[in-house]
């Protein structure tokens, strides 16, 4: 049984608890701010607009920086503030390893996935192409990395969906290193719908070896990229 004097020192963890919360909310405005390309690599995130906008307190806002600055998405820089990380090749080929590992073995077991999983990727590979028909090619990367959470979420695994978000947030910055966004995402969107067609008529070993292949190359590409831009990343904005 509880003591008083227990209950009395749990009952003061309410506060940091209720501050956790909304902490924890902001890191999440604040990672799909960066998964829809709003954030770019090195930009600096004011404390004082940020508190205004989101309404919250400055402690707050820089216990949402701690969260994120563990998933390698902000650093802190002594004397100068926080900002948006900039990836480096070795992220790259990282990321790459990782995803590997978690999408394709998503793509696999599809067969057993959640009713409705599938037409959510159908969703993603629509969002995309409506994007290219504008040619809203930040619109397109945006999508793209709906339809890779996606096909996440065919492993029915909330762990497996977690990991994924904070991964696409990452790669998200890599993709700044693409000087000519249309170049690079115009192949993966005609793929994305040639990979969610296998899924549907069920033949995930061919899904899973087109989403290998697209892997290889998409981290070619990246890794080219970022050893022509030594300095850093920076995707012109291309809306």
């Amino acid at each position: 049984m509880a003591t008083s004097e227990g209950l009395e020192a749990l009952s003061g963890l309410r506060g940091a608890l209720e501050r956790s919360s909304t902490a924890e909310r902001v890191a999440d405005a604040l990672r799909e701010r960066i998964i829809d390309g709003a954030l770019a690599p090195g930009a600096r995130l004011s404390e004082e607009a940020l508190g205004q906008a989101l309404g919250v307190s400055r402690n707050t806002l820089r216990e949402a920086f701690r969260l994120l600055g563990h998933e390698r998405l902000l650093v802190h820089r002594f004397n100068r503030g926080v900002f948006v990380a900039e990836p480096e090749l070795a992220d790259v080929v990282d990321l790459y390893r990782v995803r590997r590992a978690l999408e394709l073995d998503a793509v696999r077991r599809a067969d057993r996935s959640p009713k409705g999983a599938v037409a959510r990727v159908g969703a993603a590979v629509e969002e995309g192409e409506a994007a290219a028909g504008r040619g809203d090619w930040w619109g397109v990367g945006t999508a793209n990395m709906r339809f890779h959470q996606a096909l996440a979420a065919l492993a029915d695994s909330p762990r497996t969906d977690e990991v994924v978000r904070r991964l696409l947030a990452e790669l998200r910055l890599v993709f700044h290193a693409m000087a000519a966004p249309r170049d690079f995402h115009v192949p993966y969107v005609a793929l994305n719908r040639r990979i969610h067609r296998l899924l549907e008529e069920g033949r995930l070993e061919e899904a899973a070896e087109e989403l290998s292949d697209y892997f290889d190359v998409a981290e070619r590409q990246l890794v080219e990229a970022f050893s022509e831009e030594p300095e850093g990343v920076g995707e012109p904005d291309p809306r």
